[in-house]
């Protein structure tokens, strides 16, 4: 689930205590600002409030009509930065392998996309005329015959990662980071800030219905970006805020271990501009390390790092500028610059809680949504808005009207079984062991007493080799887990691992075991009608992973629609199969 935190209500680690009055704190890169008034605009804008600035086209986004090409243009890293260019006052084109409905909303704006491969050289040549610059996925590799044909006509060809710092230059940035909790937290700050009268843009890692997708075209000088650890994709950022939600482990095909993930959340940090705030949640220990190594980065005298995130004093040394950027800290422990107290699971799903900001009481924070990790993630938002000048209770108010994101806890459906049995189906893209442990936490609180089974598909090989012990361990709070064959993604050797692998180590539920991925919709429905008796209050059923898993859902619900006796009773191999794999 993008959307987590491992700290719970109170919380489960105990990093170094915060002072019990921010005023006593020595100044330094990690003093907490509880009382501080809105971030002065460092951007082009007139600052904050309604209206701000005229939006996009104003802050250079479309370039005065430039036109650029992007490679890969239907998925989720690009077709919202294509949508932002166009509202900027650019031009858009692109090519991709498949069809989508990403693809089909950008046609309907204007926007020329080829799906499939390109008719020839010469075809691909007169495509790419006229592009002043190439956006290329990362998931294309330099030898794509796209990439070489832009690189051979002239054109320069950008990475996302290389493109986002010169599409948001002229905006106030605010970059959400972390290993867990970006999507939701972004797409929580952005509703905010359009409830608070400061209507952004954004670019949020998932649809979000309530915002109208994943891109987010606002007419202020503030752009809410959900920033990325893998690749590099956030090193070039200059924020003027940053949220780090948490620093785990996640990515072992490309960080090494714990140590190297934080040295580049600690980069990422060092780059909030000078005057800006750096919002984090001071429960999570990684956080604590990386703010820990901005202390030993500020050195004696409080010489600033590169982007001026200063140390003790707040004076510039060499490398960095005058003022610093100040942390505001967050989280269930006492202490916090924003608090969440007498955090309390409601009937059926959300939450509500007690938020305190230097100990003061605010206001509720009510919730739709469950989890202390969701609670957390709000806070956050909570707080980075009213640095941005939203007052706090109309800020809670947009919070409690919060629906989610796609595959974040998102209920796909509801169904009977032919035998009787009711089902509750709900999709989350938890792929961690921390991910899995907060979602299924969700899923016992919106259970209310009902047995809650879950679905897990490994996602990578290197990451389930990596964490193999920590993921046995991660699905206690399930009744029952089905675990199915690995998602591969991007990777080819699959380190002799299989997913039985990992039902061998997990031992609490005991109820658990290993299903081909062909057999899941057969095997799923069979144990569910066989549920009946004991279940009468139904099940809820949630299906966790990165890859395909997503796909179990609907097909569960499309069998149950069909006619009595219509529906498969089993996976036998002969039934005729969707682009998944799974018998339709």
């Amino acid at each position: 689930m993008t959307g987590q935190n491992s700290a719970d209500p109170p919380a489960a680690t105990t990093p170094r205590p915060a002072p019990a009055s921010p005023s006593t704190e020595a100044p330094s890169v990690r003093s907490a600002e509880p009382a501080a008034s809105p971030v002065p605009s460092q951007g082009s804008g007139p600052g904050t409030g309604p209206g701000a600035s005229p939006g996009p086209a104003a802050h250079g986004a479309g370039r005065h009509g430039r036109r650029v090409h992007f490679l890969g243009i239907g998925g989720s890293g690009l077709s919202p930065l294509a949508r932002i260019h166009l509202a900027g006052g650019g031009q858009a084109s692109g090519s991709d392998q498949e069809d989508s409905p990403r693809i089909a909303a950008l046609r309907a704006l204007g926007v020329p996309v080829r799906v499939g491969p390109a008719a020839g050289p010469a075809a691909l040549a007169a495509e790419l005329s006229g592009a002043e610059v190439v956006v290329a996925s990362s998931a294309l590799r330099d030898d794509h015959p796209e990439v070489v044909a832009a690189r051979a006509l002239g054109i320069p060809v950008r990475r996302r990662a290389d493109w986002l710092p010169e599409l948001t230059a002229a905006y106030r940035l605010v970059a959400v980071a972390g290993s867990h909790g970006k999507t939701t937290t972004a797409a929580m700050l952005t509703l905010v800030l359009q409830n608070g009268g400061l209507d952004p843009t954004a670019v949020i890692g998932a649809e979000v219905a309530q915002l109208g997708g994943s891109a987010v075209t606002g007419t202020s000088d503030v752009f809410v970006l959900e920033a990325d650890e893998y690749g590099g994709a956030f090193a070039g950022l200059d924020p003027e805020l940053a949220i780090i939600t948490n620093v785990e482990w996640e990515h072992p095909d490309l960080f090494p271990d714990e140590a190297s993930v934080q040295a580049v959340f600690t980069d990422f940090a060092a780059r909030v501009r000078p005057g800006g705030r750096l919002v984090v949640c001071g429960d999570h220990p990684g956080v604590v390390a990386v703010l820990d190594r901005l202390d030993r980065r500020a050195g004696p005298g409080g010489a600033a790092g590169p982007g001026g995130a200063a140390g003790p004093g707040g004076a510039a040394g060499p490398g960095g500028a005058a003022g610093r950027a100040r942390v505001v800290d967050y989280g269930f422990e006492a202490g916090r610059s924003w608090r969440a107290v007498d955090y309390t699971p409601r009937p059926g799903g959300g939450s509500v809680s007690t938020v305190l900001r230097a100990g003061a009481p605010v206001g509720q924070l009510s919730l739709a949504l469950p989890g202390p990790h969701v609670a957390l993630n709000a806070l956050a938002a909570l707080a980075t808005a009213v640095e941005l000048g939203v007052p706090p209770g109309r800020a809670l108010e947009a919070l409690a009207t919060y629906t989610g994101a796609a595959r974040r806890f998102d209920t796909i459906g509801r169904a009977v079984t032919p035998a009787g049995t009711p089902v509750e189906i709900v999709d989350d893209y938890a792929h961690h062991p921390t991910e899995i442990r907060a979602t299924l936490r969700a899923a016992r609180d919106r259970a209310a007493g009902r047995p809650v089974w879950a679905v897990a598909q490994p996602h990578t090989f290197s990451r389930l080799a990596a964490l193999l012990d920590d993921f046995a361990t991660s699905f206690g709070d399930a009744d029952r887990v089905y675990v199915t064959d690995i998602y591969a993604a991007r990777e080819t050797d699959d380190l002799g691992l299989h997913a039985a692998d990992l039902t061998a180590r997990i031992s609490e539920p005991a109820d658990t075991g290993y299903v081909p991925w062909p057999d899941l919709p057969g095997r799923l429905l069979a144990d569910l009608d066989a549920a009946a008796g004991d279940a009468p209050g139904g099940v809820l059923l949630l299906t966790l992973g990165a890859g395909t898993v997503t796909t179990v859902g609907p097909v569960l619900l499309d069998r149950l629609a069909q006619p009595a006796g219509a529906a498969h009773s089993g996976g036998s191999g002969t039934e005729s199969q969707d682009a998944t794999g799974l018998p339709a």
